[in-house]
């Protein structure tokens, strides 16, 4: 078992390979399509739909055999700004890994390698441009559409007659059979850091944006958002295990630093472009935009501060926009995916922060918001809006988050109690997707009024490892949400040097958190455990706990870090392993350790520095160490502007603390890509030159060509043995 998992776990993408995963659902509620790979290990993801009468499933497109007679099919070569996508949604896997389709999911679109192909879903014929049943007799063979190359993000309209793409930085309109002139709807025109159509780093990194233009309903025109990055400060990202290679540079906002000018305009199809006016001075962040059929477009935009949220209404005539709603706070306004939409009977999804709980509201235009939930239930986000039906997730307790219904007969709970739910729904149809603690993976059931529930099978492998049985808890005064992981060999009281002895010896303690903003490890979920559990299995009681500034406890408890990330975040550990310890004595709080990565490297390089009385050892991944050199808009949130809030950014750094400290020396072992562009080397390359320069004891170790994920299989398996066996070293174990 401690070989194998390790390995299973590399090999498996996290056990990602072969789950269903983003569903697309036909607006009569007919088809559902989805990505999956054909197998548990197999890395190469495929196109399938399932239709709902009768709960047929169908593949209808394999990457290995579309445009099987172009040079190089089946390998991807992929442009760097699909490289850089996929770096920013954490994905795993390769083949068709994103989507578009059409509003009646009659056709979909994707790019392979640069190249775009389409495929009805239907098995029928793609509608062309000419009169009225024109088209390819594609009876659901994948086929290449003509563009210019390297494409990126295609999408159909919503009638599915045409296809829009973005290539050297400009958004360009064909039809769909390739038989249309391609048309250029806005071009830099070689403008230095210019592009249309494309998220900036910001958007696709913190805000949650992946795309940056959006068809008109009836397909005549488009929003498009301009990017010019002229300003944004560029860092060089050397390989030094390749030193013929020039470095690559990226475009790279440091907290106070000049972000990318966000700027929108509206563009026809007849030739014409209107600029948009969102008062960018103002208002510098472009959040998302939504254009449905019988309404005007809506734009979210966002202070530079965060303290401000607006809904504006894009008059498509003008380009002028009107406030629909705006929304303040003190601290931060955090971006709910999923809102604004509108219902059908024309009023506006969004949500807000009142009674210490994050509420699903609906807004009329000049009236003050509706809130449609209750207090206490706290909305994660909008799924779905059918109709005048809303699908959204929301949590009652912070392990779970359910899957919830509010429409003309109220307030609903759309799925089960008790584990973590997500869904999406159209015409009738809901797709819900479930994991819990009672099984392993994902489990995906179809949903619809007049027809049985189908499943969609989930080939994903099962882990080489006891089912984790994780002790769910609220520790301490702040009840704060902690689990804990035995051995599953442990019984109580009998452990000692390695060998069970009746009533003797205690267990080492692994800290594994992440601690920070945005993310949640203490879920009734049991996917979420396998490496923890894989760590308990070599002797160890694990200890996961969310502190402050963690989401699903409500606003205030995620504004608790506003001015300090380090020491909110840092005894809510402390408080969590005590609790732990006085619940479970066989905890051997003289043997304490700390792991984590990203965040939860930066909280495991904090413990043994600022806590050497508490934490023993820590193994810090890709840390951020000096958060000046992190994002505008992820520090900024919490700590502000670094010219007029240096205090913060103090309190917060390692490098500080690295400096100043006279302790008695903790083992630390630093982990770090040297190809991440997310929290780049910098970070671990100055606290190591703090700490040697204060005398600290540490080891670094550099990952050649790993991005802040680390998914190349050999690698992701000998970081876990290395971890282990660093652990064993420091503890005594």
């Amino acid at each position: 078992m401690t070989e194998s998992f390790p390995r299973q776990e590399a090999r498996t993408r996290r056990f990602t390979l072969g789950v269903p995963r983003a569903f697309r659902v036909s607006s009569d509620g007919a088809r559902v399509a989805y990505l999956r790979t054909k197998g548990g290990a197999d890395p190469v993801t495929c196109l399938w739909v399932l239709d709902v009468d009768g709960g047929q499933e169908r593949l209808v497109a394999d990457p290995r055999t579309v445009g099987a007679n172009r040079e190089g099919a089946g390998q991807e070569d992929l442009p760097p700004q699909e490289r850089a996508r996929r770096e920013r949604v954490r994905e795993h896997a390769g083949g068709i890994v994103a989507y578009a389709t059409d509003q009646a999911v009659t056709v979909a679109a994707f790019a392979l390698s640069g190249q775009v192909y389409a495929v009805p879903l239907t098995g029928g014929r793609v509608a062309g441009d000419g009169a009225a049943g024109d088209g390819v007799a594609a009876g659901g063979v994948a086929f290449e559409v003509a563009t210019r190359t390297p494409a990126l993000d295609p999408r159909p309209d919503p009638g599915g007659r045409r296809l829009a793409y973005v290539c050297d930085g400009a958004l360009r309109v064909t039809g769909l059979r390739g038989d249309a002139p391609d048309q250029v709807i806005a071009d830099p025109q070689g403008a230095p850091g210019v592009t249309f159509g494309l998220p900036e780093f910001i958007a696709a990194e913190e805000m949650d944006r992946h795309r940056g233009y959006w068809w008109a309903p009836d397909g005549s025109a488009l929003l498009v958002a301009r990017v010019d990055e002229t300003l944004v400060t560029r860092w060089h990202i050397a390989d030094p295990a390749h030193p013929e290679r020039p470095p690559a540079e990226v475009s790279y906002p440091a907290a106070g630093t000049p972000n990318a000018e966000v700027s929108l305009l509206l563009a026809r199809l007849d030739g014409t472009t209107v600029p948009v006016e969102t008062d960018r001075a103002a208002f510098p962040y472009l959040v998302t935009a939504r254009w449905q059929d019988g309404h005007d477009p809506l734009v979210v935009v966002q202070s530079r501060d965060q303290r401000a949220l607006r809904i504006l209404g894009v008059d498509v005539a003008s380009g002028q926009t009107s406030v629909l709603h705006e929304d303040t706070d003190p601290c931060w306004l955090e971006i709910v995916p999923g809102v604004p939409a509108w219902t059908a009977d024309g009023r506006i999804v969004w949500t807000r922060d009142e009674q210490d709980t994050r509420r699903l509201v609906l807004v009329t235009p000049g009236r003050s918001p509706e809130p449609v939930t209750p207090p206490g239930l706290q909305v994660r986000g909008v799924l779905d809006v059918d109709g005048n039906t809303v699908l959204f997730q929301a949590s009652q307790e912070p392990a779970e988050a359910g899957l919830w219904s509010y429409g003309p007969g109220g307030l609903s709970r759309a799925g089960q109690e008790g584990g973590v739910e997500a869904g999406t729904r159209a015409g009738g149809t809901t797709v819900t997707w479930r994991r819990s603690l009672d099984a392993d993976g994902v489990s995906v059931r179809v949903s619809r009024d007049d027809a049985p529930d189908t499943v969609i099978a989930s080939l994903a492998e099962l882990p080489a490892l006891p089912a984790p049985r994780p002790v769910l808890f609220r520790a301490g005064p702040r009840e704060i949400q902690t689990a804990v992981l035995f051995p599953s060999w442990h019984q109580p009281g009998q452990y000692q040097s390695g060998q069970y002895q009746p009533g003797q010896g205690r267990l080492p303690v692994l800290l594994d958190p992440y601690g920070g903003p945005h993310a949640q490890r203490v879920v009734r979920a049991r996917g979420a455990y396998l490496v923890p559990q894989w760590f308990a299995e070599q002797g160890f009681a694990v200890v996961i706990a969310d502190g402050r500034g963690t989401p699903a406890r409500g606003p205030a408890w995620e504004r608790a870090v506003a001015g300090d990330l380090a020491g909110p975040v840092l005894q809510d550990q402390v408080d969590a392993l005590a609790a732990a310890a006085g619940r479970f004595g066989e905890l051997d709080t003289g043997r304490v350790a700390i792991r984590g990565w990203s965040f939860g490297g930066y909280l495991a390089a904090l413990a043994v520095l600022r806590r050497p009385d508490v934490f023993h050892a820590a193994i810090a991944g890709a840390p951020v160490t000096d958060w000046r050199l992190y994002d505008t808009h992820y520090t900024e949130r919490y700590l502000g502007l670094p010219e007029s809030d240096g205090d913060a950014y103090d309190r917060s750094s390692l490098l500080s603390l690295a400096e100043r400290a006279v302790v008695t020396p903790r083992a630390l072992m630093l982990i770090h890509g040297l190809a991440d562009d997310n929290v780049v080397v910098a970070h671990t390359l100055r606290l190591s030159a703090a700490l040697l320069a204060a005398g600290h004891p540490h080891s670094v170790l550099p990952l050649t060509g790993i991005t802040h994920m680390a998914t190349q299989e050999t690698v992701a398996e000998n970081l876990l043995l290395l971890q282990l066996d660093f652990l064993r070293r420091n503890l005594g174990v």
